[in-house]
């Protein structure tokens, strides 16, 4: 199988987790957009989406799924998305879309996080895959000025803003051993608005996509 009929095999997965009658928190990227292609199938049965960017909103407005603001909804049955990585206690790197925030607020509301994945997303250590950051501008330059301090290497994504009007740095050469604490202290950085380790909030279950079909991963 490729990695695109991977993604489309966890993305279709996923639909066991929808409860009929409920508003579906939905990710965004490639594997997130197989994902919207499953719910259009049964569209008939929930209420509507809470989406993570304004892409997967046009998405899911383009099959005639009501979309509806964070703000309206007090929690969710289930969030799914996939990742840039993730580790076997289901804590992840996400933001390569740079959709980060939206994508933690919406997770946050979420009783379930639901990962879909293929398996080259599967890591025993996170930090291989460079680390999102998403910075109020004006901040851009303290913040990678910090980052640098902690031994890690900051690239602006250039030409890149975010649907918050934000930039992102993308932060390589970091080793994400206690990912938890090192989401906590750049989350302390004056001027970050968020970085993309989803340790606090990790996913409840990953599906993952490998050649052999879809398997369903818990935290170890």
């Amino acid at each position: 199988m490729t990695q695109d009929e991977l993604k489309k095999a966890v993305g279709w997965s996923a639909l066991k987790f929808v409860e009929p009658g409920t508003i579906v928190g939905v990710g965004t990227g490639s594997t997130a957009s197989h994902f919207i292609d499953a719910l259009a199938s049964i569209k008939d049965q929930i209420v509507g989406a809470v989406s993570s960017s304004k892409a997967s909103t046009e998405k899911l407005t383009s099959y005639g799924i009501e979309v509806f603001d964070c703000n309206e909804v007090d929690s969710l049955s289930v969030y799914v998305d996939g990742a840039d990585e993730i580790n076997y206690h289901m804590q992840m790197i996400k933001g390569g879309g740079a959709a980060l925030t939206r994508e933690k607020i919406v997770s946050a509301i979420a009783k379930k996080f639901v990962c879909i994945v293929d398996e080259s997303k599967v890591v025993d250590v996170l930090g291989q895959f460079p680390l999102p950051i998403e910075v109020i501008p004006m901040a851009r330059s303290y913040v990678a000025r910090e980052l640098f301090k902690m031994g890690a290497r900051p690239i602006y994504r250039q030409g890149v803003v975010t649907d918050n009007g934000n930039v992102i740095l993308d932060v390589h050469d970091l080793i994400i051993s206690e990912p938890i604490a090192l989401e906590n202290k750049i989350n302390s950085i004056a001027g970050v608005v968020t970085v993309g380790l989803f340790a606090n909030r990790k996913a409840d279950v990953a599906l993952v996509g490998y050649a052999d079909g879809v398997k369903e991963l818990h935290a170890r």
